[in-house]
């Protein structure tokens, strides 16, 4: 079985852990229900520590306002065709050097980034602990005039120039994305692409994806 497919394999066992821990709750209750509302569970997510990222070099801000908004990015680096799970932390490493030593940043600039086998990474430091929380958003460097109140995702990969993301890259990031706007309370609405706010190619045709990406983690919320 390959990377992919285990990949959509625990999403599939997460899911279903998820809806029978939510049935199993309503029973419990004494009380008749009508069916249990589905909820999105927590995908996989590797923290900083776990693909071995540097440490910040400055302070990490999280402010105490809670995002209203996901906006999509792509690496637009190369297409890899390694979708292994040690590729994803060589790339998550790859993005944040990029981030740290040539723009200067005090990290990677995203929350997160996802790989093209459909591993998760956390990308900026206390980024996943925030999320777990629902409360509170670290201060990224990834959408010019939008990092106040904007999660930031990033897609391994090229997307500007006819690519398109593997089929298990695009599921883990509709998990991602459900996940993310259930803990802070975003609507499936307010999912945008980086060029909806600057002038960028940025998230190629993952822009042009976004309706799809709306209605498919609308229906994973439920």
């Amino acid at each position: 079985m390959s990377d992919a497919d285990l990949t959509r394999r625990r999403l599939l066992l997460a899911g279903s852990a998820g809806l029978v821990a939510g049935g199993a709750a309503i029973a419990l209750s004494g009380t008749a229900h009508a069916a249990p509302r589905a909820a999105a569970v927590e995908p996989d997510i590797d923290p900083t520590a776990t693909w071995g990222a540097r440490p910040p070099s400055g302070t990490i801000s999280v402010l105490d306002n809670r995002p209203v908004k996901i906006i999509v990015h792509h690496a637009a680096g190369p297409n890899s065709t390694d979708y292994s799970r040690a590729q994803a932390h060589s790339h998550a490493r790859w993005v944040q050097n990029l981030h740290m030593d040539e723009n200067g940043w005090s990290d990677t600039g995203y929350h997160f980034v996802v790989s093209r086998g459909g591993w998760i990474t956390e990308g900026r430091h206390e980024s996943l602990r925030t999320l777990r929380a629902g409360r509170g958003l670290v201060l990224g460097a990834h959408t010019s005039g939008q990092n106040y109140d904007a999660i930031g995702i990033c897609n391994e990969g090229a997307y500007h120039d006819g690519a398109t993301p593997p089929q298990a890259q695009w599921d883990v990031l509709v998990s991602l994305c459900a996940y993310t706007c259930q803990q802070y309370g975003i609507a499936p609405t307010q999912l945008y692409g980086h060029k909806d706010f600057n002038a960028t190619l940025c998230p190629g045709v993952l822009h042009d994806m976004l309706p799809r990406l709306r209605t498919e983690v609308a229906a994973a919320l439920g």
